[in-house]
């Protein structure tokens, strides 16, 4: 196989003659560009629509039109906004376009869960899921927030792929709208009764550390003119990032999940290392006040049963006085084996004893069972091809976040 590095060191070679870089290309994807310098209106909030058009003299009744036909209708091409007029949409096509990410594979797997990864316009990918509720006719879409991540937690197979940048808006969003492509379900079901009925930000990455980008993606999914998610069906997931805990709930109201996993912060050191960084008071700490937090609307703190680690009834004891004073339930979630990993899961029947010491100390504790092992689509399992490249191997490639020890190439 070509060195995907010589390949590269010749295509800037030859583009400098001729046309943009490897590194403009990469700098271009990341602020949501096409190869050809277009940019996608894919991720732009109301207020970045309404002022673009506002510059080429259009009302704002247009930002509405157009706004529909994106995240209400769904459609893929500006040339299907068929109620605005032929010399908007050919002014509009020269600088803009309607992007998704392109399918380099669609599983499914025996139980029904469905996994697509998607790269991106620099070469990158990242996994979504889609879990369809075993009773009713609806799911949540498992949605990443980052190409890798950052906090090698030792239990998760995502943490063994480093952070090879921060997802835009509209790559994050763009990931529920292939979802909705694959499923039929545009334009937005007026009733509300639609088979993508969640959203949950528990695919790669950690959601805070891009809390910025989530957030913006969010506020469309969330939007009722568009998309029309509902914020009680949409639930952010972190493994601890506590400065930005409370600033989400404030500003978003959306529903939050922790992942736990230890109840002290011996162990949480061990196999998660941000322990030491926001260790369990402070997170506790957030939790409590966390905004919108109640017995109604409960705070879930996901625990791994990882086999002779934290899987004693004295460990549910400890979490039980861990989470004394936060309106709380337990996700129990069976281990999920990946190829590498040094874990093994918790027995079922230990597993429920776990849920049943829990359930006697006054806090619910279902167990969720495994969807879509087989296609290495479950909790922990997701992760991507895409790697992390140095700096000074590839020539200075920008990234998102700007931080130069996340510089990223695209490796295709």
């Amino acid at each position: 196989m070509t060195d995907v590095l010589t390949e590269n060191a010749t295509i800037n070679a030859a583009a400098s003659q001729s046309g943009p870089t490897l590194t403009d290309f990469v700098t271009r994807a990341a602020n949501g560009q096409a190869a050809d310098g277009r940019r996608d209106l894919v991720g732009l909030s109301r207020d970045q629509l309404t002022e673009l058009l506002g510059e080429m003299g259009e009302s704002k009744f247009r930002v509405k039109q157009m706004w529909n036909w994106i995240y209400n209708r769904g459609v893929k091409d500006i040339e299907d906004m068929t109620n605005i007029s032929k010399k908007l949409r050919d002014r509009l096509s020269q600088d803009f376009y309607i992007g998704r990410p392109v399918l380099t594979a669609d599983q499914k797997s025996s139980d029904d869960t469905h996994k697509w990864l998607m790269k991106f316009h620099d070469g990158n990918e990242a996994e979504t899921v889609y879990i369809p509720d075993r009773n009713e006719d609806r799911g949540a879409v498992c949605i990443s927030s980052q190409v890798g991540c950052t906090l090698t937690c030792k239990f998760c197979h995502t943490g063994t792929q480093l952070l090879v940048r921060n997802l835009t808006p509209g790559e994050i969003i763009s990931q529920f709208m292939v979802a909705r492509d694959s499923y039929g379900e545009w334009p937005t079901p007026a009733n509300g009764i639609r088979r993508l009925s969640n959203i949950v930000m528990m695919g790669m990455g950690e959601p805070l550390f891009n809390y910025e980008n989530v957030r913006e993606a969010l506020k469309i999914a969330m939007d009722g003119e568009g998309i029309s998610i509902s914020r009680r069906r949409v639930t952010l997931s972190t493994s601890g990032v506590v400065p930005e805990i409370v600033r989400c709930g404030k500003e978003l109201g959306v529903g939050l999940a922790i992942s736990l996993h230890a109840p002290d912060d011996d162990l949480r050191n061990e196999i998660m290392p941000i322990n030491k960084k926001y260790p369990l008071k402070e997170l506790m700490d957030a939790c409590r006040h966390y905004p919108g937090m109640s017995n109604s609307r409960p705070i879930t703190m996901e625990y791994v049963m990882l086999k002779g680690v934290n899987d004693k009834p004295e460990h549910a004891r400890a979490l039980a006085k861990l989470v004394k004073g936060v309106h709380c339930k337990f996700n129990l979630i069976p281990f999920n084996k990946w190829p590498g990993s040094d874990y093994e899961c918790t027995p079922t029947n230990d597993i429920k004893k776990f849920a049943h010491t829990l359930l006697e100390l006054g806090y619910e504790a279902p167990i969720r069972w495994p969807r879509g092992r087989d296609i290495l689509a479950a909790c922990g399992q997701l992760k991507s091809e895409s790697q992390r490249q140095r700096k000074s191997r590839v020539g200075g490639c920008g990234n998102a976040s700007g931080d130069e020890s996340t510089n990223v190439v695209a490796a295709q």
